[in-house]
């Protein structure tokens, strides 16, 4: 998509310059593939220079602008299952970038669904300064998120312990190379606790913590009462019924093999 209304690149970019008609660019796969005729300038920030992953004792930090062909290589078993979930080219993999994913805010992001999954923790960066937020939250409904006029996402970081973590991934579109309809994920922490993670089902990530692991009866009162029925996604990628189905579907094969 030409985006004709555009009459300036910004590179590199830096927090502070952007101004109302700007946005932010990474990899540009989301940001061109459809109309907006409000803009008048980009914001490259893939010329500033930001080491893709950064991995010590303590975590992983993934910069925005990292590809998702950098994240596939990082040795992260659920990490490159994510990444796989973009059912994407090659050519994708090496231009799509893991901020650029966060930020379009679409439910079947693959990356929304990882970060939340495994305690991830976005930075922000604006005028005013830097926040963190938990990954979980960076994402409010369908394209929108928790970034303020002139924020950026400089990166998401999660922690060595969550990396290591025991985890169940079950993804399931209407077709073979269709986009996720419904992606959940499990992980068993160190004192027998479950956390249970629903994604592209549902407009916004949804996260279930349990002290221990549930039984079936447990954990699909947890899914109906935490979960409202107008937070499934009703599109051409499925309907809400289906979406809510396989949800609990897959809830419970993550809880019995992570139970096991």
């Amino acid at each position: 998509m030409d985006l004709n209304t555009v009459a300036e690149v910004i590179s590199p970019a830096e927090v502070g310059q952007w101004r109302p008609g700007d946005a932010w660019l990474g990899g540009g796969t989301a940001l061109f593939a459809e109309p907006r005729p409000h803009l008048t300038r980009l914001l490259d920030l893939t010329a500033a220079g930001w080491p893709a992953l950064t991995e010590i004792p303590d975590g992983l930090e993934i910069a925005a602008t990292c590809t998702i062909a950098e994240l596939a290589a990082s040795g992260h078993a659920l990490v490159e299952k994510c990444c796989h979930a973009f059912l994407a080219s090659f050519k994708i993999w090496n231009v799509a970038t893991v901020g650029g994913n966060l930020c379009a805010a679409l439910p079947a992001g693959p990356m929304i669904a990882m970060g939340a999954a495994l305690d991830g923790t976005c930075l922000v960066q604006g005028p005013e300064g830097e926040r963190t937020v938990p990954v979980k939250d960076f994402v409010t409904g369908e394209g929108t998120t928790v970034l303020r006029d002139g924020e950026l996402l400089r990166s998401v970081w999660l922690p060595a312990a969550s990396l290591t973590a025991v985890t169940s991934y079950r993804q399931g579109s209407l077709h073979a190379h269709g986009r996720s309809g419904v992606l959940l994920i499990g992980r068993r922490d160190d004192e027998g606790g479950m956390t249970l993670t629903v994604t592209a089902a549902t407009r916004r990530p949804f996260v279930l913590t349990f002290t221990d692991c549930p039984d079936e009866e447990r954990l699909q009162v947890a899914l109906a009462e935490r979960i409202p029925d107008d937070a499934y996604v009703d599109d051409v990628h499925g309907l809400p019924a289906w979406r809510r189905h396989m949800t609990r579907l897959y809830a419970e094969q993550i809880r019995r093999e992570l139970a096991s």
